[in-house]
């Protein structure tokens, strides 16, 4: 499985990297809601937990899916908007600036990018501000998340402007709590790391580029077709009409597992990657349950279905319509992974969903951990 990216005929410098201060947002927003993917920032995400205004924190689970379980492309705008450069803005400011001028439907297909896993290689189908049944299907999705996640689809869907206002006033705060001071801190690591593989890409080429930036990372010989090796498959060009041609590798020190890739229908490549390297993993307990738990591990579909459960709760009848395979077969599977105690289940609502043991799953080793988070 990969995402692949096409870059036959670019030009060379319309290859960038590049720091993007609203992408690393987005990902410091997922270390605060997902502490446990980032065990390394755990002194940075207690600390700001503990010191952010109660209000604040409320107004970010009412959008939370967008960074928690998903990594929406709005925080990416720099690469969707028609009329820009195509490249992360040098300042939070600017990059809102540039997510204020994407349309409104493009901004609610990127907000309510959850809807779509099914879906994303080929744009999320209808748009649900303007197709009915879009719009059912999306509220579906989102009621099976949870009453919070609803309850902001719809208001999302009946006021896309007073949301929008709502976003940018919500980052702003942010900025303000606690990213301002911590931009301050990281930014200029990162800018030197952009600097640093951009030389690395002038003087020795695209492949001594991409190895620095990521062992998942790999380009073929004719230098035509980048491959990210993760559990997913995609594909996307550099090229596109509307927005012009580019492929952006932007650095993020919050990001650790995941290697991110922008290959949305409509949007410029973006490969988001993550500096530094993991700690040393925690021993496995018996062998026993070393190997019931490697025996689970074993069937390609279970461990696509752990890409999903490492990242959010899912029913059953989402994973089935997500892998195009009946619920009884997902269930099956699912009971695997639950005997071999790698799985939690809990009701929310009338809804039983299902999650991935992250905890227990450490226990394997950190490989296995950046690879299904990747």
């Amino acid at each position: 499985m990969s995402v692949t990216i096409d870059i036959a005929g670019l030009p060379a410098e319309r290859i960038v990297f590049a720091p993007s201060p609203l992408a690393e947002l987005r990902m410091s927003l997922h270390a605060l809601a997902q502490p446990s993917h980032h065990p390394r920032l755990t002194s940075w995400t207690t600390a700001t937990t503990a010191a952010l205004d109660p209000d604040l924190a409320d107004r970010l689970l009412e959008a939370d899916f967008m960074w928690r379980s998903s990594f929406s492309d709005i925080f990416m705008a720099f690469a969707g908007t028609p009329g820009g450069s195509g490249r992360p803005g040098a300042t939070l400011a600017g990059e809102l600036d540039v997510l204020d001028r994407m349309d409104d439907e493009q901004f609610v297909m990127a907000a309510l990018e959850h809807c779509w896993l099914a879906l994303y290689d080929v744009g999320g189908g209808a748009s649900p501000l303007t197709d009915p049944a879009a719009r059912t299907r999306a509220l579906e999705a989102a009621a099976a998340r949870g009453p919070r996640q609803l309850a902001f689809s719809v208001r999302l869907l009946d006021d896309t402007a007073g949301v929008r206002v709502w976003m940018r006033r919500l980052l702003e705060d942010c900025d303000e709590a606690f990213f301002a001071e911590t931009w301050k801190r990281i930014g200029p690591g990162q800018s030197a790391d952009a600097r640093h593989k951009a030389e690395v890409l002038r003087r020795k080429g695209l492949p001594a580029a991409l190895k620095e930036v990521s062992s998942a990372l790999s380009v073929d010989e004719a230098l035509t077709t980048v491959t990210a090796d993760k559990m997913a498959n995609g594909s996307t060009t550099a090229t596109d009409p509307r927005i012009g041609s580019g492929l952006v590798l932007v650095p993020t020190d919050f990001g650790w597992p995941h290697l991110l890739v922008l290959h949305a229908p409509g949007w410029l490549p973006v490969i988001h990657y993550p500096l530094g390297s993991p700690g040393p993993a925690s021993a496995p307990g018996s062998v026993e349950l070393l190997q019931l738990r490697m025996e689970a591990l074993a069937h390609p579909l279970r461990m696509r279905l752990c890409r999903s459960l490492a990242r959010a709760p899912y029913t059953t009848s989402e994973l089935a319509v997500v892998y195009g395979i009946t619920a009884p077969e997902v269930s099956r599977h699912l009971a695997f992974l639950k005997k071999a105690g790698l799985m939690h289940t809990r009701r929310q609502g009338r809804y039983v969903q299902h999650q991935l043991d992250l905890a227990a799953v450490a226990r394997i080793g950190s490989d296995f951990i950046e690879g299904i988070l990747r």
